[in-house]
């Protein structure tokens, strides 16, 4: 994909569904009873690999247009595959199905891609081998391939050393199959998408954050039964990021980004566009199935650089590559701490961040848990090495826009993982 700068980005637009919720949606209803019907869910190459992974657990879901219907068998009727189960890129369908298969009576294998099967999945294999799962990553290497059978699962209070929805949320689920109260303590509040949706389906769950520290603690009790639902996914705040960045700082542009989720434990990167002088209102607020939603008016404007760093890292860890593109052509100095969870993504993106930026001409030094961006200095046209990670992708276009002759955009096609449309949805602004 070749781009180059532009002025004059104006119009509606309307980015797919949450991808966090999509996969969810997927999950909680193939082990609820009943009809869950989805609307507006992400058909993006992750959310895609959980329908199939549940198709192979017996689930029959009939997609309909724009509309999902999962059939579900309850909490104890998926089947064993017929083979291993296929995740593709998607850390989520692994992380999460992993605590309902934990629970399951029978044995089955998960894999991906090459660099799904280099993420680090002791996260989640040492807490659930706490409670009486049986997980074992098949290569020795605390990744997957991962291998679970049969186990008896028992509640644990589990202290998680970092702020993750995808662990909190996998012994969550395994906890619906334990004998008592599970419950999981994390140092600050990860995305809470798990405990809305789970206690729209039914389950016992309740959640406390401490007054006096930023720590968080999620329960849940086993239940006799999760109940189908019918369930709206908001656009996703992750996608729609790379519009409100390009509606900052492309000059002489107004768009607006329609239904969209600003749930707080998402919606960091708003507070860092503001903090930054961005131009932002939220117009239409309302709550749908416990998700906040807005329509998010964006205006060109002159960004300069601030410190990002502590409890509202885990609030925009996805959106640190477009905020780092933000960074760079603001005035001043970002700092990027507290992000060293930018590592264990579909690459390491610090690295990619900034050897990308450095590639257009930014001043940016790479830390360890983040990096420092002097803006202000023009960005030029350069060949972006994406490999393969979406979010690098649709970044460096945003950068592309403002950066002066063309940019290459190698292996564009991996925005598929989580916006199909994304180009398609940029000549609608043109």
């Amino acid at each position: 994909m070749e781009l180059t700068n532009i002025t004059g980005l104006r119009g509606e637009v309307s980015v797919p569904g949450d991808k966090s919720i999509s996969h969810r949606c997927i999950m909680f209803g193939s082990i609820a009873k009943g009809t869950t019907e989805i609307h507006n869910f992400l058909e993006g190459a992750d959310c895609l690999a959980t329908i199939n992974c549940f198709r192979r657990l017996g689930i029959d879901i009939v997609e309909d247009g724009d509309i999902i219907t999962v059939h579900g068998k309850g909490l104890h009727g998926l089947s064993a595959p017929d083979d291993i189960l296929d995740v593709g890129n998607s850390g989520t369908t692994t992380r999460l199905i992993s605590g309902i298969l934990a629970g399951q009576s029978f044995d089955c294998k998960i894999s991906g891609d090459d660099s799904l099967n280099s993420r680090p999945m002791k996260r989640i294999i040492d807490p659930l081998t706490r409670m009486g799962a049986n997980i074992s990553s098949i290569l020795r290497n605390g990744c997957a391939p991962l291998y679970i059978t049969k186990g008896s699962l028992h509640g644990i209070h589990y202290i998680s050393p970092v702020a993750s929805a995808q662990v909190k949320s996998c012994i969550l689920l395994a906890g619906l199959y334990a004998d008592g109260e599970t419950s999981v303590m994390e140092p600050s509040l990860s995305r809470n998408h798990t405990e809305l949706m789970l206690k729209e389906f039914g389950a016992d769950l309740t959640t406390k954050h401490e007054l006096d520290s930023t720590r968080a603690t999620a329960s849940i009790r086993p239940c006799e039964e999760l109940y189908g639902q019918k369930i709206m996914v908001p656009g996703d705040i992750s996608s729609a990021a790379y519009f409100i960045a390009a509606g900052l700082l492309v000059p002489d542009s107004e768009i607006l980004i329609k239904n969209t989720g600003i749930n707080p434990t998402r919606a960091g990167i708003l507070k860092v566009c503001e903090d930054m002088g961005g131009d932002i209102t939220l117009l239409n607020e309302r709550t749908e199935g416990g998700e906040k939603i807005a329509d998010i008016l964006v205006r060109s404007s002159k960004l300069h650089g601030i410190t990002i760093e502590g409890d509202i890292i885990p609030t925009l860890i996805d959106e640190i590559p477009v905020i780092a593109v933000m960074a760079a052509v603001a005035e001043g100095t970002t700092i990027i701490r507290d992000a060293s969870e930018l590592k264990v993504k579909e690459t390491d993106r610090i690295e990619t961040v900034t050897d990308n930026l450095t590639a257009m001409g930014c001043d940016v030094t790479p830390a360890f848990d983040g990096m420092v961006i002097n803006g202000g200095k023009p960005l030029h046209g350069a060949t972006i090495h994406t490999l393969l990670d979406h979010r690098i992708a649709m970044a460096f276009s945003i950068a592309a826009l403002v950066a002066e002759g063309n940019t290459n955009i190698l292996d564009s096609h991996c925005v598929d993982v989580s916006y199909p449309t994304f180009y398609d949805t940029f000549e609608q602004l043109l």
